[in-house]
């Protein structure tokens, strides 16, 4: 199922005594489109405090209720190693994060639990060996490779010969928890129109410029099967899309 980033930032996250907080935004590794981490807004309960849950830890979600539940209790969420909401997160703190969880990293290898609880978490989550391998150096930059999806919207989108809109909302597969789809906002170019487009069409991304270059053409996006938003994204609108575009589908 594909999920809007839009909409997730409306979900509640619920530990098994209580509500942490409500979902904020979602760090995202910009070479696989992978979503590692749900940033939750404690609100005034844990106040200047980022909590970070990563995606292998999420229970089944309830879509009725918004909600995501995880198997923490807010004590253990509550003694977790802190993360500071002005600084970015870098390899170090995520690795005292999933040690102090008892969790599995995503990036592999094995790490030491410390003192902290261990819990029998969901997802990939499994025992730990007492070994730590060699993990990069901190940075004050954080890992240049996790990003923000919400600062991701609002970025132009430039075609081959020309800019086309920009990014209003990104598409989650939380199958694999994959970005799949841009939705973008086309303005006054085709007024009254969206279009999607999958990162795998990425040419490049200007960070510092706040712009996605994409290996197509502003004809060919033009041309592309036009975007239903009650209809939303199904399979039948997904091979029409990638058939327009000819380019090998991620399901192939």
């Amino acid at each position: 199922m594909f999920r809007s980033l839009n909409i997730l930032r409306n979900y509640s996250i619920l530990a098994t005594d209580g509500a942490l907080g409500s979902v904020s935004d979602v760090y995202f590794d910009d070479r696989s489109w992978t979503v590692r981490h749900l940033v939750v807004d404690t609100g005034h309960w844990l106040p200047g405090r980022r909590v970070l849950i990563p995606t292998s830890a999420l229970g089944t979600p309830d879509a009725a209720r918004d909600e995501f539940p995880v198997d923490l209790t807010k004590e253990q969420v509550k003694n977790a190693p802190s993360s500071d909401e002005d600084k970015p997160v870098d390899r170090q703190h995520e690795a005292e994060l999933y040690g102090y969880y008892g969790w599995a990293p995503y990036w592999g290898g094995d790490i030491m639990m410390p003192g902290g609880v261990g819990v029998g978490g969901l997802g990939d989550a499994m025992p730990l060996p007492a070994t730590i391998p060699p993990e990069p150096p901190s940075s004050d930059e954080g890992d240049p490779h996790l990003r923000s999806g919400r600062d991701i919207i609002g970025y132009a989108i430039a075609a081959a010969d020309s800019d086309i809109g920009e990014v209003s909302d990104i598409l989650i597969d939380d199958r694999d928890w994959r970005i799949r789809y841009f939705l973008v906002d086309t303005g006054k170019w085709l007024p009254g129109r969206k279009v999607v487009l999958s990162p795998e069409w990425v040419k490049g991304i200007e960070w510092a410029e706040h712009k996605v270059v994409v290996d197509l053409t502003r004809e060919q996006v033009e041309a592309s099967p036009e975007y239903d938003e009650v209809e939303g994204v199904n399979r039948a609108y997904e091979e029409g899309l990638y058939a327009h575009y000819r380019r090998n589908s991620y399901w192939a």
